[in-house]
């Protein structure tokens, strides 16, 4: 399999373990990372299609489902440094109809770090409810916790974009899809979409579903916690429609390249961020919840909409991984911040997926290298 693209020297291991990638599984892909604000790392190779009639290009790009997370959380924690919102104060405060059903004193934080009750709808909701948007966060604003809020965390898979993007519209005017455009990804230059315009869609790599990808999705819902993938059902496949990639849905549609992904992460732990002030990202980061997910019954930990310490990830870090395969994260004591895209979503029974192990370890080895 030829891998394109470049890594500095130091990074020169990662190409063999991106190639090494294909065989675990890898039908097309990108990684990318960038350390002490540089890219050093950007690799591409595979196919962008099933069929393996189209190239895996430089500019691909592929939903990343729950990647989609640790930037609505960049996004909401650029708010809370503008001092247009606040973790600790209620969400009705932003947002007044949430306030119905008991929820008036569930604060923002307790909402993004999956405690709030809502990991799903308790009524029912067609895919065009969801891709419209408005239909699915009224349903979320006038229905009851599904569960005594603060009193567990089960993972809000798409929940969590709509108590993102409905506070974010209401303070600062603005979709979801337009504040990415305008305030992340034209700063950085970083190639990502959630509302993906018509005109990109030729870019975008087809979904491939691979083994045991639904395996945590049946585990989930034969648990106490269905919701999450409940109201509407999800199939793995969705985003190969034109209606999933043009709605916006902040907790798992949006397209990207890995490049992207670095360049974001990059950014918050480059010293110098464009994003965020220092202590807006220690507040956005800082554990709000840490044990086992009520659901899955997997250890958990996150912050204000990002996951913490995910999959191989070194104590301080911080991202968001993506059903099936894709991770971006970044590790602030180390400097880098990193991203990974594939089309061929893979389920693992150990939940470690054997790419994103390869090439993780392989980053934190050069680096212990370095020092």
């Amino acid at each position: 399999m030829t891998v394109h693209g470049f890594t500095t020297a130091e990074f020169a291991p990662l190409r063999a373990a991106f190639e090494d990638c294909f065989a675990l599984g890898q039908h097309g892909g990108s990684v990318a990372v960038v350390h002490r604000g540089a890219l050093v790392v950007e690799l591409w190779g595979g196919s962008a299609d099933a069929a393996a009639t189209r190239a895996w290009q430089q500019d691909t790009l592929v939903n990343v489902w729950s990647c989609t997370k640790g930037i609505a959380a960049v996004a909401m924690a650029m708010l809370v440094d503008r001092g247009l919102v606040d973790y600790d104060q209620p969400m009705a405060r932003y947002w007044p109809e949430f306030a119905a059903g008991g929820k008036g004193d569930i604060t923002l934080g307790e909402a993004l770090s999956h405690q709030g009750g809502l990991d799903g709808l308790s009524v029912p909701m067609d895919l065009a409810g969801l891709y419209a948007g408005a239909p699915y966060a009224q349903a979320l604003a006038a229905m009851a916790p599904l569960w005594p809020p603060r009193s567990r965390s089960v993972y809000h898979a798409i929940s969590l974009g709509a108590l993102v993007a409905e506070p974010l519209r209401r303070v600062s005017g603005q979709g979801f899809g337009r504040f990415l455009a305008t305030e992340i990804a034209a700063p950085l230059g970083a190639d990502m979409f959630v509302g993906l315009p018509e005109a990109e869609e030729a870019r975008v790599a087809e979904v491939i579903e691979g083994r045991g990808v639904m395996d945590g999705i049946r585990e989930v819902l034969g648990s106490a916690h269905p919701n999450a993938w409940e109201n509407p059902t999800i199939r793995p496949v969705e985003p190969n429609t034109r209606a999933w990639r043009a709605a916006e849905i902040p907790g798992a549609n949006g397209q990207a390249t890995a490049k992207a992904l670095a360049l974001i992460y990059g950014d918050l732990v480059s010293g110098a961020s464009r994003l965020l002030s220092p202590a807006a990202l220690a507040e956005a980061t800082k554990v709000r919840f840490q044990g086992v997910d009520a659901a899955h019954g997997g250890e958990a930990a996150y912050g204000a909409g990002f996951g913490l310490m995910q999959q191989g990830a070194r104590a301080g870090s911080f991202g968001h991984s993506g059903w099936g395969g894709c991770f971006g994260f970044a590790d602030p004591g180390a400097g880098f911040g990193m991203g990974y895209t594939t089309n061929h979503m893979l389920g693992f029974d150990d939940d470690i997926d054997p790419r994103r192990k390869l090439l993780v370890e392989c980053v934190y080895s050069v680096l212990d290298g370095l020092k």
